[in-house]
């Protein structure tokens, strides 16, 4: 060994005894004095006790995976072996404005989807009938089911379902569905008085 590698390894011993925060020092035999290469980036810092034990789970029945609130809401629609192709759709955003806030800046909204009321998806559905669309609307997953075409569409932000409505253009073969944002009220969106 030459000198070099003899002051590296001393070195490193010392900076492993400051890393490891208050231990005894009487604990270096964890990290070998005589062979540098024997010291690794794990043999610096505190020491780590192996856990005693085994980790309990938190859920009821010892058979499950994972709890449900680890489960993605809309992944039971979710089905990769359909061989159905997904239509091309469109999200936009809508909101009200008025006189006040498109000359006067009044109720401090902007343009951002932020201060958005509504989402509206367009969906095309070519060679596709009204009859034959299935539509499921979730908080915040969109299931669209026709016979060539199969959409599941996780929504940017929650909605209230039951205030939604749809209407199929039949001369442009799109699908119109208008959702209303279902979000806590701040400065920027209030409800209407």
């Amino acid at each position: 060994m030459d000198m070099d590698s003899v002051s590296l390894g001393s070195s490193l011993q010392c900076l492993a005894r400051l890393l490891r925060d208050g231990q005894e020092e009487d604990d270096d035999d964890d990290v070998p004095r005589s062979f540098v290469g024997a010291i690794t980036p794990g043999s610096i810092g505190p020491v780590k006790k192996e856990a005693t034990g085994t980790s309990q789970v938190k859920s009821e029945n010892r058979k499950t995976i994972w709890d449900t609130e680890e489960v993605p809401e809309g992944s039971e629609f979710d089905d990769t072996w359909d061989p159905r192709e997904q239509p091309e759709y469109e999200i936009l955003f809508k909101q009200s404005v008025g006189t006040e806030d498109v000359f006067f800046g009044m109720s401090g909204k902007d343009p951002s989807t932020a201060c958005c009321e509504d989402i509206v998806i367009k969906i095309k559905l070519p060679e596709t009938k009204y009859s034959d669309i299935t539509l499921d609307i979730q908080e915040k997953v969109l299931d669209l089911r026709t016979p060539k075409k199969k959409l599941l569409l996780h929504l940017p932000y929650p909605v209230n379902s039951k205030e939604g409505r749809a209407r199929f253009l039949s001369e442009e073969e799109i699908l119109e569905v208008t959702l209303r944002v279902s979000r806590k009220f701040d400065f920027i969106n209030f409800a209407d008085g």
